[in-house]
């Protein structure tokens, strides 16, 4: 084989796991794009020591061990990740005020193209999907960075304790005493999922479609009778987060009321309906980008709209244009 074609295969090897490295590196930060970051890095590390891996494990074995170390340097700063829900109450309608925090503070959607590989097993499938929700990615969060990998490793990835020992260079029995400690953190969080099913069931597509056109048509009445009395609406980078249909729709025809004429594109986030907001351009050219929205589905309502704001990052990573002109709306 010529040095180029041997480059070359090198190369697809380690692009052949990407996305589900880029899965792991996002349960363990919480950051689509520090995620991307990780496993760049990572598949850098990996082709430059190509020549040394002798083949002992596996190469994906030894892919994790790499964007492992990569992920736990990334942790040594301390920064976790977190929802609006994780930090305060909900904020009542009258007290509403928009205060952003920085970027690092929130914990961000991801495409489930990049994060979740093809599998042919159903029950596999379900199992990364419920390991990608929000909920459940910001439970991760409170648990130290090597408890994280273990509970990953183990519950989601269903890797043998021995092989997480081998890779966390450590014992069994230490593997063992993480994913128990990381089991009890996790007891005491919130990181219940909502119900949506893949695919869609009828029911809740045609939810989704009266949820469309009750947003497009900023129509607060309709909008209500989707929500669940106790739905929440959160809008990082503002800390403010909302509980019950009306104060969501009272926010919506207030503060939020520039909303009003917006388009949405269905699309996937963390395993869970999603949807790319565009609304007016203030110029009056169109509509430009404003929110991915994520969409939590229980008992037939809608029980969570999060809408991530920080829009010149989102768009271009859901593969969305960054304007849509007034035919195309």
């Amino acid at each position: 084989m010529s040095d180029q074609a041997a480059t070359a295969d090198i190369d697809s090897r380690l692009e052949g796991h990407r996305v589900e490295l880029t899965g792991y590196c996002y349960r363990m930060l919480g950051s689509a794009f520090e995620a991307e970051d990780a496993v760049q890095d990572t598949l850098v590390r990996a082709w430059r020591s190509f020549d040394k891996f002798e083949g002992r494990s596996s190469l994906r074995s030894w892919l994790y061990r790499i964007a492992t170390n990569v992920c736990l340097d990334m942790l040594k700063a301390g920064n976790k990740r977190a929802r609006p829900v994780d930090l305060t109450g909900p904020t009542p309608l009258a007290q509403a005020a928009l205060n952003p925090l920085p970027e690092n503070t929130w914990l961000e959607p991801v495409p489930d193209g990049r994060i979740l590989p093809s599998v042919a097993d159903p029950a596999e499938a379900a199992v990364a999907r419920e390991s990608v929700r929000l909920a459940f990615v910001a439970a991760l969060q409170h648990l130290p960075p090597k408890q994280r990998a273990v509970l990953i490793l183990r519950e989601v990835l269903a890797w043998r304790a021995s092989e997480v020992a081998e890779l966390l260079d450590t014992s069994v029995a230490s593997v063992n005493s993480a994913l128990q400690r990381a089991r009890a953190t996790l007891a005491d969080t919130d990181s219940s999922a909502p119900d949506t099913a893949n695919p869609l069931d009828e029911e809740q597509r045609k939810l989704l479609d009266r949820y469309v056109a009750a947003f497009e048509g900023y129509d607060m009445t309709a909008l209500t009778a989707l929500l669940h009395e106790d739905a929440v609406m959160t809008m990082p980078p503002f800390d403010l987060w909302l509980r019950g249909h009306d104060d969501i729709t009272g926010f919506m025809l207030s503060i939020g009321a520039s909303c009003a004429g917006s388009r949405l594109l269905a699309t996937v986030a963390n395993g869970t309906p999603a949807f790319a907001q565009y609304k007016p351009d203030p110029d009056g050219r169109g509509l430009v980008p404003w929110a991915v929205q994520v969409i939590d589905i229980s008992d037939g309502a809608i029980t969570g709209m999060h809408c991530f704001l920080d829009t010149p990052r989102w768009f271009p990573l859901f593969g969305f244009p960054d304007r849509l002109d007034d035919a195309a709306s």
